[in-house]
């Protein structure tokens, strides 16, 4: 599915990934961990195409797709959810979803697939209220809706709980193992709430100054040594 070989990634003459190699199979969730400044959304940002990547390769499905634009990744399967979420708040809930749409090449007037309400049964009797006045987990479920209109093959989520409430991060949670249960999609999935991405990972690599360093299933990451030396604040 996702094969990442030797990338290295910065910012003009400034390097922030250095030599990265991971992957994930088809309907696998994966967690990329680490404390900030890491380079993990670097990583993300990289893998849509949003930034250049200096060498290295990643490859979706047998495909290398290192030197394509952000939209051809996305019409081939990749699907982003920012930090941030970055909605768009002026649009209504209805028009957010059939963007995503867009994102599949298909027309906003398509219908929006029936088993988005079935994860998020509240868009259905709100797709007329104006994005920007959602509650903040509302905003990040909406995000995470968004892509998933488009049914990609892999799901890039990128601090999906950061700002939100425990009550909030419990709900996205139960929906996250959701779409993990329906075997339709694999999962990267950046992550500081150490529990909330083993929850739903099954693995995951640690990332420190720009490189993997450490990497396991989800049990061998939790062990205490490991939480110690590279995801302690």
């Amino acid at each position: 599915m996702l094969d990442v070989k030797d990338l290295h990634v910065g910012y003009g003459r400034t390097r922030i990934l250095h030599g990265v190699s991971f992957g994930a199979d088809n309907a696998e969730v994966v967690a990329i961990l680490g404390r900030n400044g890491t380079g993990k959304t670097t990583l993300m940002k990289a893998l849509m195409g949003l930034l250049p990547s200096a060498r290295g390769s990643i490859v979706l499905d047998g495909r290398d797709v290192s030197g394509l634009p952000t939209h051809r990744r996305a019409k081939l399967g990749v699907g982003y959810v920012p930090q941030g979420r970055e909605i768009f708040a002026g649009a209504t809930v209805e028009e957010n979803l059939r963007y995503g749409l867009l994102l599949a090449g298909k027309s906003m007037r398509d219908e929006i697939p029936p088993g988005t309400f079935e994860s998020f049964p509240w868009m259905r009797e709100r797709l007329n209220q104006a994005a920007g006045t959602l509650s903040g987990g509302e905003q990040q479920m909406l995000a995470i809706a968004r892509v998933l209109v488009a049914d990609p093959k892999l799901l890039l989520l990128d601090e999906p709980t950061e700002g939100l409430a425990p009550a909030i991060i419990e709900q996205l949670r139960d929906v996250l193992l959701k779409v993990r249960a329906a075997g339709q999609h694999a999962m990267l999935l950046v992550e500081q709430n150490l529990r909330f991405a083993l929850t739903l990972a099954s693995r995951g690599y640690v990332m420190e100054k720009g490189q993997i360093v450490a990497e396991g299933d989800s049990s061998e990451l939790e062990r205490e040594e490991v939480i110690a030396r590279h995801l302690s604040i």
